[in-house]
């Protein structure tokens, strides 16, 4: 198990009034710290993806010189609702490169999972930013993971359609695109109907899976549970990135569906139970306490720990008023217009679709590429000659599960205990 949250990306800000607030990933950094969840798997301080990793767009542009990029900005799609901010090119270099470097460790069996909650912004595309995503790291990730993998399973649990991933791999069949999102009503992106089932050698490699607002736990899991069942048979992939977008959680502030976190966490566990290596990036997730109990939830799920309901102090605590509980009460604001029959046809689809498939397509053998980086690219902390173990090889040691020994003060008494 690894994870790469760099721990300072949540210092970014989109801007006044806009609903990405990547400080979520500061909240769930010190719930997962404070949960001790951080014990029991491998941290990296993750590579900075490159401008040749990237694009050079990003690395130009600031909002001090903008007026300059006028004519650029309408050609990358830049401005409302991806606007330039300060450390824009950092912050994309952080969660891209984390999610690079989580293939790179599926590739060379350093992990069977790799999480990067930093990441799935999965509506980028190739030459223009899209719905909060500027760089799109999962196609990034899935192209790393090609290097090694014959076929890559992409499962999306966003609110919102996966359009960019879709669209990078519409023509291959080396990668199936399986999401589940919110469709109709102009409701963004305005993809992902159930007849997008790709083209040429990709032709029905792209599933969706279109839902009406207001799904509940019961009759997600109806439709998730048989769909990825029925994609593994059939597609037998020896890797999955899953993208666990949280704005499909009730009461998000941009989503309209009525998850639950276990209900959300339940598609996680199923997935893990696969037993294949998996990339598990974040994604959308607007209201902020909401995706900081998701997913540090979900965290536990992945490393196969229990964690108690009532939320450990931390200095992000007032966040979660009044309850302060992992899993609140979920209030709906809207009925399920999803019926049961509705959902048994999507499935149904989704089965003829996937019977014309060829079963696990194979690749014409090939010399296997490098790795995207050398780990001496890496930029690496002088060692402190002073302490005997490093923060780097202390975030790489995993607690033993018959470890009961917490800390150098794990005997010592209160001191007003001994007074």
């Amino acid at each position: 198990m690894q994870d790469s949250l760099p721990s300072d990306v949540g210092n970014f800000h989109y801007g006044t009034g806009h609903p990405m607030k990547p400080h979520r990933l500061s909240v769930i950094h010190s719930l997962v710290l404070n949960y001790g969840l951080h014990k029991h798997m491998q941290i990296y301080r993750p590579y900075k993806a490159s401008a040749h990793d990237m694009c050079r767009f990003l690395q130009r542009v600031t909002p001090q010189n903008i007026q300059a990029f006028t004519k650029h900005l309408s050609h990358f799609n830049v401005g409302d609702d991806c606007p330039v901010f300060h450390g824009l090119f950092d912050f994309c270099s952080m969660y891209t490169g984390a999610s690079l470097e989580g293939a790179m460790k599926l590739n060379n069996n350093d992990c069977d999972i790799a999480i990067n909650w930093s990441g799935g912004l999965h509506h980028a595309k190739k030459f223009e930013a899209s719905g909060f995503c500027y760089v799109n790291d999962i196609v990034i990730g899935i192209l790393e993971l090609l290097k090694h993998h014959p076929r890559v399973l992409y499962i999306d649990i966003d609110v919102h359609h996966g359009d960019g991933v879709q669209e990078a791999f519409y023509l291959t069949d080396r990668v199936m695109t399986v999401s589940f999102h919110k469709y109709g009503n102009y409701f963004f992106p305005g993809t992902g109907d159930m007849y997008e089932i790709g083209a040429e050698s990709g032709r029905y490699y792209s599933v969706n899976v279109p839902l009406k607002e207001g799904i509940d736990d019961q009759s997600y899991w109806m439709v998730f549970k048989p769909v990825i069942s029925n994609v593994m048979e059939f597609y037998q992939p020896s890797a999955i990135v899953l993208q666990c977008g949280a704005d499909s959680l009730a009461n998000d502030r941009l989503g309209c569906f009525s998850l639950s976190t276990k209900g959300h966490g339940e598609c996680v566990k199923f997935v893990k139970s696969l037993n294949v290596p998996t990339l598990v990036v974040g994604g959308g997730g607007y209201t902020l306490r909401n995706v900081a109990r998701c997913w540090t939830y979900e965290t536990s799920l992945l490393v196969d720990e229990h964690i108690s309901d009532e939320l450990p102090f931390t200095e992000y605590l007032e966040f979660f008023a009044p309850d302060f509980t992992l899993h609140p009460e979920v209030v709906t604001r809207s009925e399920n217009a999803n019926s049961r029959q509705y959902l048994e046809f999507i499935t149904k689809f989704v089965y003829d679709n996937l019977k014309m498939c060829q079963h696990s397509p194979s690749v014409q053998m090939n010399d296997v590429p490098g790795d995207a980086f050398l780990k001496d690219e890496k930029v690496k902390e002088e060692e402190d000659p002073d302490v005997r173990i490093s923060q780097e090889l202390e975030d790489k040691m995993i607690e033993p599960k018959n470890e009961f020994f917490d800390g150098e003060k794990d005997q010592d008494k209160d001191e007003a205990m001994e007074n």
